[in-house]
């Protein structure tokens, strides 16, 4: 099995490097490919960007752009990783636009350079599905996989359900 992962940005992937701007959160390499060399898959797998946003700066174009990059990608199984906010829409936008492939999207509450973050947990969930499943648009967070319009998420506590 090889298993694609895209960045799309979002909370899972910022880092927090006091390098510039004063204390602002900035987006660098894909938080994936830190807990991939933790886990050393028994699986092959490519680590892809596709942008770098916060998911309420997402655009439609951007979702566009994220569609052509799976269509047109050799692979079958694909895991994004993006921000909470707009996670729904987007797996909304690739059901309409993807065709025979899996999709799996996944992000985190906190940072994954942070100690106390979930990233790990919920990209493992979404591995988990890549192996189980053989095409759809899925939502894995919070310990919980479901098809992307059976998904949903409580907006006081922001945990999906």
């Amino acid at each position: 099995m090889k298993l694609v992962f895209v960045q799309t940005g979002g909370t899972i992937d910022k880092d927090y490097p006091h390098t510039t701007k004063g204390w602002a959160f900035e987006f660098g390499e894909p938080a994936t490919k830190r807990i991939l060399e933790k886990l050393d898959p028994s699986f092959e797998f490519e680590v892809l960007t596709s942008c770098q946003k916060d998911s309420l700066e997402i655009t439609e174009e951007d979702r566009q752009n994220l569609a052509d990059l799976i269509n047109h990608h050799e692979g079958d199984k694909f895991i994004v990783t993006h921000g909470t906010d707009t996670m729904g829409e987007t797996a909304d936008y690739l059901s309409k636009k993807v065709g025979d492939k899996l999709v799996v999207i996944t992000g985190a509450m906190r940072p994954e350079r942070f100690s106390n973050s979930e990233a790990p947990i919920n990209l493992g969930c979404a591995i988990a599905t890549a192996n189980l499943m053989d095409k759809g648009i899925f939502i894995a967070m919070h310990g919980i996989v479901k098809e992307h319009s059976e998904m949903k998420r409580n907006l006081e506590t922001g945990k999906y359900y």
